[in-house]
């Protein structure tokens, strides 16, 4: 999150890793705030973030500031699943294309209104079982990254949505077993997976914490448990570093 304390300036955006950068003022803290993040694939190094503005007078503002991205290390597993998630037969390798198409859709969507507001909160009252980086190799073979957080909860458990937001997805797929995608304006987008009974509909509107599936152990699972995961704009950010933010 990206923090501009002004109150002369009267409009604010932001360009960062060429994605743009939705802010919006706080007059508590007299701060500007916009939610961005840094890809896995981000190399090490120092980033601009270009600032465009106008003041009360309707003067062009224009900054820019260096960000550091420093490298980070995440643990490496091996687990084991049902042979049809690494070798799926023709008929599987289908509807996986077919599926594969539809997350592009639904994951390039972006409405630049802002649904969000306050602080994100956790989907479960649970302990996390595995986090956001791993290395996942899959009956020895398929390698894969571990795109979310894991939540140690038992099939049943109630998930709630953890910001207001539209239903852009509900239904069983392939990989992720029973998904609901929400879509919380800006292109911020989160993903609940591996549910056993998902409770909302496509074009539904959803508030914080609301109830909007249960827990399961569907899709490409090695027991039950919740993923939840995080897209901004197209990349996949950690969301235990979104649920910590404090937001106006």
């Amino acid at each position: 999150m990206f923090q501009v304390a002004s109150s002369q300036v009267k409009s604010l955006s932001g360009t960062w890793l060429d994605h743009e950068v939705f802010f919006t003022f706080d007059p508590q803290s007299k701060s500007w705030y916009g939610l961005a993040g840094i890809s896995l694939e981000t190399r090490p190094g120092k980033y601009s973030l270009e600032l465009n503005g106008t003041d009360a007078n309707g003067k062009e503002i224009v900054l820019q500031r260096k960000i550091t991205v420093g490298k980070a290390k995440y643990p490496s597993i091996r687990v084991s699943v049902s042979k049809q998630y690494t070798e799926p037969n023709p008929e599987q390798l289908k509807r996986i294309g077919e599926e594969k198409t539809l997350k592009e859709h639904i994951f390039t969507q972006m409405d630049p209104q802002r649904e969000w507001a306050g602080k994100f909160l956790p989907p479960v009252k649970a302990g996390i079982s595995d986090v956001f980086g791993t290395t996942r190799t899959f009956n020895g073979k398929v390698e894969g990254v571990h795109q979310g957080l894991d939540y140690a909860v038992r099939e049943g458990t109630p998930v709630s949505a953890l910001n207001r937001g539209k239903v852009l997805l509900a239904r069983p797929l392939f990989f992720e077993g029973g998904c609901v995608v929400l879509d919380h304006g800006q292109g911020l987008l989160t993903v609940y997976m591996h549910l056993s009974k998902i409770e909302v509909k496509e074009d539904d509107q959803v508030t914080r914490g609301q109830e909007i599936a249960l827990s399961g152990g569907t899709g490409r699972a090695t027991g039950p448990h919740l993923h939840v995961a995080v897209r901004w704009q197209g990349i996949y950010l950690n969301p235990e570093t979104l649920l910590g933010l404090q937001l106006p």
